[in-house]
Order: C-alpha cells, then structure tokens, then sequence
C-alpha cells in the first residue's frame, strides 16, 4: 500500500515528480497548526495506523501461533495462516509509517527502506485481496458443487494456489522497489514515487502514464476483480443455501454482508483518491492533502480487522465460558465453517443423515 501517492505534475523543481504531501503552505484560514485540517488527518492517520498495528499483530499473531501450535494441517488452516501471515508481516512494518507520519512525513530511514517498506505494504495489498478472493471461491466451490469439493479439495492443493498467490503479489509489487525514491524537500526527507526515474521534467508525460497504469492496475487487479469475485460467490452461496434449505437463520447471511460491506469500505476510498491522483487539475489540492493520509490509513485498518471477520463473527459470542483460545480453533478447523456445509451437501446428495448446519 503506497502511501501518500499524489504525482504533483508542476513546474517546481523541488518537486518533479512528488507523491507526498508536507506542510510547506499553511492554511489561510486556520491560525495554527493545531487547527489546520491536514495536521487533524495526520493525527487521525496516526491513531489509526497505532490501533491497527496494535491490534493486527496481536490478533494476526495470536491466529499464527494457534495454527501452527494448536491445529492439525487443513485447507482452512492452509488459507487462514496464510492471510494471517501476510497481515502480521504489514504490520510489523506499520511503526515506520507511524513514525514517518507523525514526523510530519520526514522519512529518516535510507532509500533502501523506502523502496523495501513500500513493496511489503503493496505486497500485502494484493496477498490479502487475493487470498480473501481465495476464501470466498473455496466457500463457493464447497457449497455449490460439493462433490467435486470433496474429491478434489485437499492441502497439497491449497499449498500450492498459495505459493501462486505469493509469486503473483511479488511481481505485481516491483513498481515499488522500481518507482519509490527518496528526496529532499526544503527541510525534509521524502520517501515518494518517482515514475519519471529522473529530474528533468521532459520525462513528465512517461511519468504520468507509468503513474496512471501503476494505479489503474492496483483499482482493477487489487480491488473491482476481487470485490466482483466475492460478492458473485456469496451471492451464489445465498442463493443455493436457501434453495437447498441448509440454512435456517439469517445469521450466515449477515456475516456474508458484513464482510462485503466491509471490504468495500476500508479499501475504496484509497482506490478512489490513487485514480483521482493521476488528474490532479481535476480535484482540489486539499482533498488529496486530507484525504490520502486518512484513507490511507483506513485501508491498512482492514489488516487488523480480518482475524474478527473471518474468525470471531462466526462464533456463538453469547457462549462466555468458551474461551477465545477455543473459538479460534473451533472456526479455524475443518469441522466448522463452510466445510459443515460440504459435508451435509454430500451427504444428503448420497442419501445419508447428517445433523443440519447453520454456519458458513
């Protein structure tokens, strides 16, 4: 995930080619730091770059720790530990970013690190969507064409789409160890994307082109193909479960919702300002000066939020005595989730009794 990604296509020479925002020009309204909008959405960013950091790597790390420690080796495990991991190696890296926003986006940590940390996050982006997209085809599969799940669906398979998902997200983020550079602007340090890989501003034009088709594919491959993907596969999970009545609340229903609703939410804001970015001239300077460092921040907020969506809300949270230690494993494990839903779809399609579910 980049932050701060506003090409500013001017004639300063300070900044040719400049993807950050910093706090050269005060407002003419506000009379103080303390009241100026962009400082408000830097320590906002802050605040929840800290809680996401804080709680992605206790939640993220606490799914690792039960699924190597705790469980024995299944799909579910095989996805779950893998957008687990992926989760918790972005947020290990979120302290620097905090640092560098509340610094006021002095970035004190070398080139090297710029170019590494930015890769980790973009990384990150597309490991998560696309292991995401994974969870919702594998639910999709399960249910719709549960024979074919039960005969084909096992962990060497899963290793493997996993190691492809890796591999995919590794290519697709090399722009960042490409484009990202650091600079100095007037009494700061910058950590930017340079498209154009030069200061001599006859390479503008490239640069806005690589700038528009970094951004264009990040929208379409790192958010409306896997948002698609979902929403088509819960839908159809919805659908078949209420023809096939194998769902008698609308508990399985609302969790399908929420974690649409939430996807979208934490992530297309960001996507929304990246292709805004690219035509600059088009929205004014201060949404980009508000708006990336918050929305910036609320998609990194989705790291720290999967443990509860995948996990946590498909427990029965009324049950106290059951500790978070055993509901964990419970909603990690092969005999709870979507698989109950395979195997009384087998069952009843070879004639056999098996008690009804109601939980994805």
């Amino acid at each position: 995930m980049a932050l701060s990604n506003l090409s500013d296509y001017s004639d300063d020479s300070d900044n040719y080619d400049y993807l950050d925002y910093t706090y050269e020009e005060p407002g003419s309204v506000w009379t103080g730091p303390s009241y100026d909008p962009k400082d408000v959405a830097r320590i906002l960013s802050v605040i929840i770059y800290s809680v996401s950091c804080v709680l992605g790597i206790l939640g993220n790390g606490l799914v690792i720790a039960i699924i190597t420690l705790k469980m024995k080796k299944s799909v579910n495990a095989i996805w779950f530990l893998n957008l687990a991991v992926a989760d918790f190696l972005f947020n290990i890296f979120l302290p620097i970013n905090i640092a560098y926003t509340a610094m006021r986006y002095n970035w004190i940590f070398g080139t090297v690190m710029c170019k590494l940390n930015s890769f980790l996050l973009i990384l990150n982006m597309y490991t998560s969507v696309f292991l995401l997209t994974t969870i919702s085809f594998d639910r999709y599969v399960s249910v719709v064409f549960p024979v074919w799940s039960q005969n084909h669906r096992s962990t060497n398979l899963a290793c493997m789409v996993c190691l492809i998902i890796w591999m995919v997200g590794i290519i697709m983020s090399c722009p960042s160890l490409v484009f990202r550079d650091t600079a100095q602007a007037r009494n700061t340090i910058i950590c930017f994307s340079n498209f154009s890989l030069s200061r001599n501003r006859s390479y503008q034009a490239l640069a806005l082109v690589r700038h528009q088709t970094v951004n264009i594919t990040r929208l379409f491959a790192g958010f409306l193909l896997p948002l698609t993907i979902i929403t088509f596969c819960y839908i159809s999970i919805a659908v078949n479960l209420r023809r096939n009545r194998l769902a008698k609340s609308k508990k399985p229903f609302k969790i399908i919702v929420t974690i649409i609703v939430t996807f979208f939410l934490c992530w297309s804001p960001y996507h929304l300002l990246n292709i805004l970015e690219t035509e600059p001239d088009l929205v004014p300077r201060s949404v980009f000066e508000i708006g990336i460092p918050i929305t910036t921040a609320l998609a990194a907020s989705n790291s720290c939020m999967n443990p509860v969506l995948y996990v946590f809300m498909g427990q029965d949270f009324k049950k106290f005595k059951v500790t978070i230690l055993s509901r964990l494993v419970n909603a990690l494990s092969e005999e709870t989730g979507h698989s109950s839903i395979v195997h009384r779809s087998f069952s009843k399609m070879s004639s056999m009794t098996e008690k009804e579910t109601t939980v994805l």
